[in-house]
């Protein structure tokens, strides 16, 4: 279950034993979540105020699901509240963000970001903050496809007075964005009794709330167009909301002030940096701003251009890459979004370039800090997997420093990729030696599927079973194998053999090879299925079931996993004085980081290496499988 469910009679009696948080930690936990000790103090007392609030509105067989897990994130609801609407004796469900705040004012006159005393940083306002949960609910539980109106949400800042946060309750309220506090605790009860019966028990409505279907998550590129040319956008949730109204914040300081600044987006896989990319991107054009689209990858900005760019040179044009920078005015655009900043290099210079062009280049990030008065840099710092590549937080943030120009950080912990599993992203991290820990068994956490495949004929065989079912899905590899160049006929080479099965690399070019698709459509055109994609391909895109092929450069030995820099066949490697065995060693750990994390629903695992592949069995042991319902 991703809540922790009792009844609101069952919540009080656990308060005044005093061994709620100890039950809510449990839950938590084994959901695959640490809990902190502020996590505990807060449960202690936030919902204790809410228990014995349910309590004096008579609510007493209302259902609590506290600490709700939203579908295909890993971001939690403080409570979602069950019950019977007592006019229409339709389910009805509360959303409750309870929050100990004392003192809250406006960031900047923002109307969108507060500022919090003793809190470092600014925090998105919690009208905001719970009105998205409930357009999340809605986009996404097919219980509530037909009846949005179902679903109410308010803050209750139960430490607070009205002079303290007055500036709160600024922003207009709606049935979903409601603000409480202590000093307004009788219209909280009002609030509650109107849109729960007391007399009506909330077991039924809470069962068809947990067990309710899931439509897939909206992937990015299909969903692009409609981003950017209809404003029918997604939902950002909490601090990928912070990041996007940070750079509105940002970007209009700069036209009143004359002024620059750097904004930086630090998350993992599927945290959602390239919603917010594209987000903003559809915003900024919508007020005017100029503003442009940036990544370091050629099927990345290839794709966003077939499906966002459809039917639209100008669109098109929107989307250019990192080296495209290197004579650009200085502050010639408001906005620059660098997705995949991840994958910025030393210098723009290629053999393409110009020779009066290479003489005193810059630095490539110079070029793009010098290009707009807001550069924006969106990242994941375990996904650099090519030599050369240094786009990370503390390059940026000091090179922004040395240049005199305010950066603000912003960290996206929410996964909305990998089922939306954390779990499943520290397994994989503590597995190839990049998250600081040891190898751990994966038990399941009931969001994402993973398993280890004995020969590759399995592997291609559960996948091609499910892209059969209409899902997608796509085979990956460690580069360890040569990359052919296609044959005279116009067929691909198996270059990927392991005993006695093989299949081609997907296609080297952007042209299609028979009813192969060129490299940059290989994650996205149904075709692709059939070709191993390599790192440089799969990057950046998502798929619902993902199998990987762990090739010879990653193998384990003694209880741990060891690589071999000379398994691996891209040419870049080659130079043990350009590129040093332990950033060989360290580039080669990020390449398998990427590919095991591009499934959303799930991952099988294939070692060529028989010990290897001993090695991972024994660390999948699944006594939790694949629990989501999806439609």
């Amino acid at each position: 279950m991703s809540a922790f469910r009792v009844s609101a009679a069952g919540l009080l009696r656990l308060a005044m034993e005093g061994s709620l948080a100890d039950r809510v930690a449990e839950q938590v936990w084994m959901s695959g979540h640490g809990v902190s000790p502020a996590e505990r103090k807060s449960w202690s007392r936030s919902l204790s105020v809410l228990a014995q609030d349910l309590a004096d509105a008579g609510l007493h067989d209302v259902e609590v699901l506290v600490e709700y897990q939203l579908p295909l994130t890993s971001r939690r609801i403080d409570a979602v509240l069950a019950g019977v609407h007592p006019e229409t004796g339709e389910d009805s469900f509360v959303v409750i963000e309870l929050k100990q705040w004392s003192y809250a004012v406006r960031y900047e006159d923002s109307d969108t970001l507060v500022d919090v005393e003793h809190v470092s940083g600014p925090r998105l306002h919690p009208a905001i903050q719970v009105g998205d949960y409930c357009q999340y609910l809605t986009d996404f539980l097919g219980l509530l496809a037909e009846h949005r109106n179902t679903v109410r949400g308010a803050v209750y800042l139960h430490n607070a007075v009205d002079r303290d946060i007055a500036e709160l309750f600024e922003r207009p309220a709606t049935e979903q964005s409601r603000i409480f506090n202590k000093q307004r605790r009788g219209d909280f009860l009002e609030y509650l009794c109107a849109s729960l019966a007391a007399d009506k028990p909330g077991a039924l409505a809470a069962d068809r709330f947990l067990n309710s279907t899931v439509r897939p998550s909206r992937h990015l590129l299909t969903y692009a167009a409609r981003e950017l040319k209809e404003r029918s956008h997604f939902t950002l949730l909490d601090e990928q909301r912070v990041a996007y109204e940070l750079v509105l914040h940002a970007v209009e300081r700069a036209r009143a002030a004359d002024h620059k600044s750097v904004v930086v987006v630090s998350g993992g896989p599927g945290s959602g940096k390239s919603v917010i990319a594209l987000s903003l991107l559809g915003e900024l054009a919508r007020q005017g701003r100029s503003a442009l689209h940036a990544t370091g990858s050629k099927s990345f900005t290839q794709t966003l251009r077939r499906y966002a760019g459809k039917g639209s040179p100008r669109l098109k044009n929107m989307f250019l890459y990192f080296n495209s920078f290197m004579t650009a005015d200085r502050n010639g655009i408001d906005v620059l979004i660098c997705d995949e900043a991840h994958r910025i290099r030393e210098t723009s210079v290629n053999r393409f370039t110009r020779s009066a062009q290479r003489q005193g280049a810059r630095a490539q990030l110079e070029e793009l800090l010098a290009a707009a008065r807001v550069p924006v840099f969106l990242l994941d710092e375990h996904q650099v997997v090519k030599p050369g590549e240094l786009g990370n937080v503390d390059i940026i943030t000091a090179y922004a420093k040395r240049l005199n120009l305010e950066i603000d950080v912003v960290s996206l912990h929410d996964q909305f990729r990998c089922g939306g599993s954390e779990a499943y992203e520290q397994w994989v991290l503590s597995l190839l030696g990049l998250g600081g820990g040891k190898p751990t068994t994966w038990v399941g956490d009931g969001r994402f599927d993973l398993r280890i495949a004995e020969t590759p004929e399995e592997m291609e065989s559960f996948l091609a079973t499910k892209q059969a079912a209409g899902e997608t899905a796509r085979m990956t590899a460690g580069y360890c194998w040569p990359w052919s160049d296609p044959r005279s006929d116009g067929t691909l080479v198996d270059d990927v053999k392991v005993g006695g099965w093989s299949r081609p690399w997907n296609v080297k070019s952007d042209r299609s090879v028979g009813d192969a698709p060129g490299s940059p459509f290989w994650a996205t055109d149904p075709n692709g299925f059939g070709q191993v994609g390599c790192v440089y391909t799969a990057q950046g895109f998502e798929y619902e079931w993902s199998g990987v092929i762990v090739g010879p450069d990653l193998v384990a030995r003694d209880g741990r996993l060891v690589t071999n820099r000379d398994e691996f066949k891209d040419p870049n490697f080659r130079s043990r004085k350009t590129v040093s065995d332990s950033e060989a060693d360290r580039l080669i750990r990020n390449t398998y980081k990427v590919l095991m994390t591009r499934g959303m629903r799930g991952t099988i695992l294939y070692a060529a290496d028989p010990e290897t592949r001993a090695f991972l069995a024994d660390l999948v042991h699944v006594h939790r499988g694949l629990e989501t319902v999806y439609e």
